[in-house]
Formats: structure tokens, C-alpha cells, sequence
């Protein structure tokens, strides 16, 4: 390992030399001796791991990150995270800041990987695809962010989006048939190499006898698989499943603005992306990653240096509502109680959540939204926003007050 992680910091050597020489291009001496001074830095780490020096992650800065590493921070994590790019996008996609943040990033990965936990679960062959994914989503969202600041400025000054100045048609035949026949062989190309290099993880035929522990699904189901911890299989295998797919279908239908179609921009469509990259990146990736390098054993957290040990037990006691309503507050039983007045208060709870608060936003702080949209559009897209902000709702109440079920009634199998 130490081999590889020297070539991994000769790599990072090459392109921020690369990136020195584009400044000495340019005449600015300055940035041209800081990514110098960076690229001597990964230089000389790559000799210490190709010489084998031992260079390892303190163990103090390991435990640090493991007693800091919990749901509740991580979720937090993620979402101020997206609050800081969305709100400062103009600097962090400044192309010199995002190459900052990729080198930091780039330097603490490798120690990272100097720790044997770290590093067995993240070379794991069934891991590998979501570490390129973390890569190329962090790409991709910088990049389009980065055009829609760009046009932004553009369009403030009265002049046209970047699309606008390629907007030269070209045929299908040969032009696109070309490049999409270039494209799958250089993919082709690339899943042969992969399928060389590293190995499918099979494993034992199955049995009901013996199952893996954690037993996990495909990478790409681990999203839904993580909203089985907070809802009943009903709701997250069916109900928030359905609701994505019919939020994407009617999408182009609710959407009344009609800027922005054509070319990145943010001002323009600032609900319409933000909303966007709050479901996928936050409320879908990020879960991804969660169920991918951070439940082990058991389905319990663990920090990302933290031993997968089968034997870790973490008591849970998680507290219906109609337990912390009926015996918390007001001290009385639930025994002989008939479900519906057991329920009554999740049942209030739910309806006013779901039929009460979409009239309040149209008459407050959305009414402006309610009078271009029209009646049916608005409470369609407030229905679909609070489905979506359903997960998130659920998730920080289990993780503050052990909330496991807003209403209960096993009597029919009706849980939410």
C-alpha cells in the first residue's frame, strides 16, 4: 500500500505542476510559486511512501474524527455544506478555490488510507464505484455551478449565456453517430480494463442458514435501504419511491418559469436547483455514502477509522409519540386504549403536517408563488416538497429524541 499511495502523490505532483505552468503561461508569478510550493509538498510525500518512511495518521486526529462522526453531524455536515456552496458559490467556484479544496481533499485522502480500517473498506471492490461517484458528483456539480455563476454575470450585464455563442446546429449523421460510436468504444475499453483488474466480488451461494452481516443491498438501493431505518418497508420501498417518480413526471408541468431553459444559471432558477440538489446530493448520495462506508455490522455507525467489531452493541430506545404524549406528559396508560385515541395525536400531527400547512404557505411566506402557479400546481408541488422533507424530518427525530413512529397501529400493519 505504501507503494501506491507514493504513485497516488506523484500524480497529485503532476497536476499541480501542470496547474503551476498554466500560471507561468499566464505571467502571474505568484500562483505560479504557489502551486510549486504544493506540488514539492506531494512530492515529498511521495517519496516518504515510495521509500516506505512509515508516515501514517495520528491516532489522536483518528479518534477525533471518530468521537465527531455521528448521524446527527453528518447529516448537519451535508446539508451546511450545501448551504456554504449555494450561498458562496461566486468564491468556492472560483477555479483556484475548488483546486485548493480538491488538494486538501486530495492530501488528507491519502492519510486516510494509511489507516488499515479506512483503507479495507474503501478498496473494497463493491465500494470502489461509490468512491468515483462521490469524485464525479463533486465534479459535475462544481462545474455546472460554476457555468451558472458565469452566465449569471452574463445575463446581469445584458449579455447573452455561453450556450448562446455555440449554438451551431450539426446533423445526426455523422457528427452525433460518430462521437456516440467513440464514446462506446472508449467505454467498452474502460469496462474491460476494469473487469481485469478488479475482481467481482462473489461470494458464497445463498443461505437462509447464514447471511452476511451487514447484509447490504446494490449500492444503488442503499439510498432506500437507509430510509428503512426511519419508515415502515411500505412507506420507504413504495410510497417515497412512487412519489419520486411522479415528482419527476409532473416537474415540467408544475415549473412556471420560463427563464432559464437552455443554459446553466442559478439566479433564475434558484428553487428549482436548490430543491434539486437537496434531494439528490444530500437526500440521496449522501445517504448512499452513509449505508456504503459507515454501517457496518449490525447496521450500526461507525466512524470512518473505526473497527467494524460484530460484537459492538448500541442500546436504542426508541419512543413512539403516543408513548411520549399519553405517558411522558400526561402520565397515563396506553393499556385497553383503543388505537384511535391512542393515535389521535400523530394522527393530528400527520393531517395538519400534510393538509393544514400547504393553505398556511400559500397565505404567507409562498402566497407569491400560490398567485403565478394557480391552485392545482402549487399544492401539487407543496405535496411532493413535503414528502421529500419527510425523510429528513424523520431522520433528525430519531437521532434527537429516539422518535420511532408517529402514529402506530400495528392492528393494521399502519405505521408512519
Amino acid at each position: 500500500m505504501q507503494t501506491g499511495l507514493g504513485v497516488f502523490y506523484f500524480l497529485c505532483v503532476l497536476l499541480n505542476l501542470g496547474f503551476s505552468y498554466h500560471f507561468n503561461q499566464r505571467r502571474d508569478s505568484k500562483q505560479t510559486l504557489i502551486w510549486f510550493a504544493v506540488a514539492m509538498v506531494f512530492a515529498v510525500h511521495s517519496l516518504a511512501y515510495l521509500f516506505h518512511l512509515g508516515w501514517i495518521i495520528p491516532h489522536w486526529v483518528r479518534e477525533l474524527v471518530d468521537n465527531a462522526m455521528n448521524p446527527v453531524s453528518y447529516f448537519v455536515l451535508a446539508v451546511v455544506a450545501l448551504w456554504a456552496l449555494l450561498r458562496y458559490r461566486k468564491f468556492l467556484t472560483e477555479p483556484v478555490v475548488a483546486w485548493t479544496i480538491l488538494n486538501i481533499s486530495l492530501l488528507f485522502s491519502g492519510w486516510a488510507m494509511t489507516d488499515p480500517n479506512f483503507q479495507q473498506i474503501i478498496t473494497k471492490e463493491d465500494n470502489v464505484p461509490i468512491v468515483m461517484l462521490i469524485g464525479s458528483v463533486g465534479f459535475f456539480t462544481w462545474l455546472a455551478l460554476r457555468r451558472a455563476v458565469l452566465n449569471d454575470d452574463r445575463l446581469a450585464r445584458g449579455e447573452p449565456p455561453l450556450e448562446k455563442l455555440d449554438d451551431e446546429k450539426v446533423l445526426v449523421w455523422p457528427d452525433l453517430v460518430y462521437t456516440e460510436l467513440i464514446a462506446m468504444v472508449v467505454v467498452t475499453f474502460g469496462l474491460v480494463i476494469w473487469a481485469v483488474v478488479l475482481k467481482a466480488p462473489l461470494e458464497q451461494p445463498a443461505s437462509s442458514a447464514k447471511a452476511p452481516n451487514p447484509s447490504k443491498a446494490p449500492w444503488y438501493f442503499l439510498g432506500l435501504q437507509e430510509m428503512l431505518v426511519y419508515f415502515d418497508p411500505w412507506m420507504a420501498g413504495v410510497v417515497l419511491p412512487s412519489m419520486i417518480i411522479v415528482g419527476l413526471v409532473a416537474l415540467p408541468y408544475i415549473d412556471f418559469n420560463q427563464k432559464g431553459n437552455g443554459y446553466y444559471t442559478f439566479t433564475q432558477r434558484t428553487v428549482a436547483v436548490s430543491t434539486f440538489l437537496l434531494g439528490f446530493v444530500v437526500l440521496w448520495v449522501t445517504l448512499i455514502v452513509l449505508g456504503t462506508f459507515l454501517r457496518g455490522p449490525n447496521w450500526n455507525f461507525f466512524g470512518p477509522f473505526e473497527p467494524w467489531n460484530v460484537h459492538k452493541n448500541v442500546p436504542l430506545n426508541n419512543i413512539n409519540l403516543s408513548d411520549y404524549f399519553w405517558l411522558s406528559m400526561l402520565g397515563y396508560s396506553v393499556d385497553g386504549m383503543g388505537w384511535f385515541m391512542r393515535e389521535l395525536p400523530g394522527i393530528l400531527l400527520v393531517v395538519g403536517y400534510m393538509l393544514l400547512l400547504p393553505p398556511l404557505l400559500a397565505k404567507t411566506i409562498l402566497r407569491p408563488f400560490f398567485i403565478r402557479m394557480g391552485f392545482i400546481r402549487f399544492f401539487l408541488l407543496v405535496t411532493l416538497i413535503q414528502f421529500m422533507a419527510a425523510l429528513p424530518i424523520k431522520m433528525v427525530l430519531r437521532w434527537t429524541i429516539n422518535l420511532k413512529y408517529i402514529v402506530y397501529i400495528p392492528e393494521a400493519f399502519f405505521n408512519i
